[in-house]
């Protein structure tokens, strides 16, 4: 067996959580591969809302497996919390959840120097969500991290030291703070934690392959956020790529199968960082009303823009994507016309590349097709959609190489309509 692997290719916030929640009952076992609570996956159906942020997006379809896995950094406070309200809303975690012991854990000192690195860069910031992904990636790296294993042993004394380590950073950058209550809410986190199934998630998941299961692996963030191909120093700390599932899963590369690519219909992001299609007029403010575009996580208003192709072929390059789902096809309904970025010219050269530096003196060059004008929010097949939208659909399919296999006309887990079924 080969597992699948589904990302998005913007710059995050393409709707991951609803397609994951879609295609679980077609695969046995759902695992997360990166990110941590900066991560906010919405759901819809049956009328209920739910945001997940570290726990795996195929939680709600039956017994499925769910595994946390060990490229994920996990906050024990806020996982107790996601996890319990999930549990009183009557979705059981602890016989679907299993948590990989090789996952880093974000502690309240990562969380605080977050705030503190964040302070002392002024107007570079980068627009972080906060929650102490990037400072405990840098442990991760520099190989003084705690994991979910340590809780099994000797756990007091590990972060006792990384703790004190924390504090002198702190120390020296003059920032004021009070850990109490961060570390109160962390400590009973790290309790209700040891109530899970604490796995080698490396040794479960190739084990599951071989007993024939079926694996759909899902990431958080976008590619356009990758820390070595996304538009650094503007990125997250982990690998948001198809290749984030080998590594933070513990997989061979012959292990993917199919990469489902994820991608909006128009693009946004949140946060500081470049983006060349981003609109400062009304259309860019009405894209975000009808799209509902705040943070999952964080509330901020999203930047928003023109689908950008020349960002997306690079993402479908670097990932190897196999089917395309297209999202929120039904935000721009009432559009009289629709534009998307084919080239960008840089120095007054015409390139349909993406290029090393995209911060400053990139101007998107525009094709125009003309909007569907129809609410496609009640449509169920493929067969409803009007000329124009199947128009769009070809034409992005003809720009990216790569078929747009589900489309999504609104929230809701019904609201999905898969292309190229049988007659």
């Amino acid at each position: 067996m080969k597992v699948d692997v589904l990302l998005g290719l913007q710059w995050g916030d393409e709707g991951k959580g609803k397609v994951v929640d879609v295609l679980t009952p077609r695969y046995d076992v759902v695992a997360r591969f990166q990110g941590g609570p900066n991560a906010g996956h919405t759901l819809e159906f049956e009328g209920q809302k739910y945001v997940l942020r570290s726990i795996p997006s195929g939680i709600f379809q039956g017994n499925k497996v769910n595994i946390i896995g060990n490229g994920v950094v996990l906050d024990p406070s806020l996982f107790k919390a996601e996890a319990e309200a999930l549990e009183a809303s009557g979705h059981p975690l602890k016989e679907r959840l299993h948590i990989s012991k090789k996952a880093h854990l974000i502690l309240p000192t990562h969380r605080i120097l977050d705030a503190a690195y964040e302070a002392a860069k002024g107007a570079a910031k980068v627009g972080t969500t906060g929650k102490g992904i990037g400072p405990t990636y840098t442990d991760k790296v520099s190989r003084t991290g705690l994991r979910v294993g340590d809780i099994l042993c000797h756990f007091e004394e590990k972060y006792a030291a990384a703790k004190a380590r924390h504090e002198q950073i702190l120390k020296s950058l003059n920032y004021e703070y009070d850990i109490t209550e961060l570390e109160k809410q962390w400590l009973e986190g790290i309790e209700y934690l040891r109530t899970f199934h604490l796995v080698d998630s490396e040794h479960e998941i190739n084990n599951l392959l071989k007993d024939g299961k079926s694996v759909l692996c899902e990431g958080a963030q976008g590619t356009m956020l990758d820390v070595d191909f996304g538009s650094y120093p503007f990125v997250t700390s982990s690998n948001t790529i198809c290749a984030g599932a080998c590594t933070g899963l513990g997989l061979g590369p012959n292990k993917i199968g199919e990469v489902y690519g994820i991608m909006k219909a128009y693009c946004t992001r949140v946060g500081a960082g470049p983006f060349p299609t981003e609109l400062f007029d009304e259309t860019g403010k009405t894209i975000r009303a009808l799209g509902h575009e705040y943070g999952a996580v964080t509330g901020r208003e999203r930047r928003c823009g023109w689908v950008d192709l020349v960002a997306l072929r690079y993402s479908i390059m670097v990932n190897g994507v196999t089917q395309l789902i297209l999202m929120k096809s039904d935000v721009l309904d009432a559009f009289d016309t629709i534009k998307a970025c084919v080239a960008y010219k840089v120095n007054g050269e015409e390139i349909d590349y993406f290029p090393y530096d995209i911060t400053e003196g990139v101007e998107p060059i525009y094709v125009e097709m003309p909007g569907w004008k129809t609410d496609m929010t009640k449509m169920t097949s493929e067969d409803e959609f009007p000329e124009e939208f199947n128009a769009y659909i070809s034409f992005l399919e003809e720009q990216l190489g790569t078929p747009v296999k589900i489309v999504s006309v609104g929230p809701d887990r019904e609201q999905t309509i898969e292309r190229y079924t049988e007659k």
